[in-house]
């Protein structure tokens, strides 16, 4: 190779090092586009960061491409390579090429193994990571941290806290000291498993801790309807100076929603604008349940209607049911007709707007939605009642009598 076609390789396989590391996927790959059209032929040291790249951004085209331009130079048998595509087909949510890779290769080193682990935990593929784990341990391989935060992922997916515990007695044994990453893991699977004693213990003994430390106990005591413990611990860690994330304001969120806490849901959603980070749909649906509970129905659905997503089921539903309790008909009015509109063969949106017509005596209106609904051929499915429908707002109007 000419001294100066060697430098450019070498100079562009710098670039997008720095690119994937710097976290600019979307820049990377533009680079690596533009080294192609360039005429640069790359080598098994461009490879990793392109495919690392090509799982972030969703770029399915690309990844396959690389993959053959991989063949084509010889380079799928490098170790650094096939890892990379192995995690690159996982993160693409395509296990089974990743598993297919692994399997095809004639070396495999820690890295492979522990490659393929990981696409299988972060994969939700929980029960097939334990699988593997035990033909990694006959193999013969090291169990380094990284091993062990797999395993701890997939152990809290599947809610298995006796295993957990004896991961975490294997992560005592094995490591001096706590790393942060084997920590956060460690924090995240007992949250899921429920056991918030462990993982508050295990949050306090850490040496350190991070953004990531902090939302995992936030958010399952958000989710779980530990509201004065989430906010709490939101308020300590922005007192201790760590920037929340969306996870953290997800969290946060879920306490105020379960609490009824509307200013102070308020306050956090826009706070987090301040903060630079961007509310996606599960923070708005947030803010619309907070809203809903609270009985300031009008609100939650002004919300959605400005929001910057279409809402989904899920959000449009939960609004659907706050409006039945608390007797808001014009509302229910506009979330019904975009439910139908998304869902024009469920027959439960029909049902439940003529059930609100029901109790507000608006007989007429009720049977004018049942008209309509045999007018379209939009029937109750098979056993499914009325009464049964009703069931879907038995908690929230229990919760309007507290």
């Amino acid at each position: 190779m000419p001294p100066a076609t060697a430098t450019t390789l070498a100079s562009c396989n710098a670039l997008l090092a720095s690119l994937a590391r710097s976290g600019r996927p979307a820049q990377a790959l533009r680079a690596f586009r533009d080294m192609l059209a360039r005429g640069v032929t790359p080598d098994h040291f461009t490879l990793p960061p392109v495919l690392r790249c090509c799982a972030l951004t969703g770029a399915a085209g690309l990844a396959a491409s690389s993959h053959a331009l991989a063949v084509k130079l010889g380079a799928q048998g490098n170790l650094f390579v096939a890892s990379a595509l192995v995690l690159c087909y996982a993160g693409l949510s395509n296990l089974a090429d990743a598993r297919r890779l692994f399997d095809g290769m004639r070396e495999r080193d820690a890295v492979l193994w522990t490659s393929m682990l990981s696409a299988y935990a972060q994969g939700g593929e929980p029960n097939a990571a334990l699988r593997f784990f035990g033909g990694m341990v006959a193999a013969g391989m090291e169990l380094d941290a990284v091993v062990m935060v797999s395993l701890l992922l997939a152990c809290g997916q599947l809610g298995w806290r006796r295993h957990g515990r004896s991961v975490h007695a294997a992560c005592v044994r094995r490591f001096l000291g706590m790393p942060l990453s084997l920590g956060n893991a460690l924090v995240d699977m007992y949250v899921k498993c429920g056991d918030f004693v462990f993982a508050e213990r295990v949050f306090a003994g850490m040496p350190r801790r991070d953004v990531i430390s902090w939302s995992a106990l936030i958010l399952g005591h958000g989710l779980n309807g530990r509201s004065d413990v989430a906010l709490e611990l939101f308020d300590r860690m922005v007192t201790e100076g760590v920037q929340p994330n969306s996870v953290t304001c997800l969290g946060a969120l879920s306490a105020c929603a379960h609490s009824g806490m509307v200013d102070r849901a308020y306050a956090i959603f826009e706070g987090m604008k301040r903060r630079g980070i961007e509310p996606e749909l599960k923070h708005y649906s947030c803010m619309a349940d907070t809203l809903g509970r609270a009985g300031r129905v009008v609100e939650a659905v002004k919300l959605i209607e400005e929001m910057p997503f279409e809402p989904d089921e899920a959000m449009l539903g939960g609004v659907l049911a706050a409006c039945r309790v608390h007797g808001e008909i014009d509302a229910a009015e506009r979330v019904s007709k975009r439910l139908m509109d998304m869902y024009p063969g469920k027959s439960g949106y029909y049902m439940s707007l003529a059930n609100i017509y029901s109790d507000a005596g608006r007989y007429s209106d009720a049977e004018r939605i049942r008209g309509f609904m045999k007018e379209v051929k939009v029937n109750k499915l098979p056993g499914y009642s009325s009464v049964e429908l009703d069931v879907e707002y038995m908690c929230l109007a229990d919760r309007k009598s507290e």
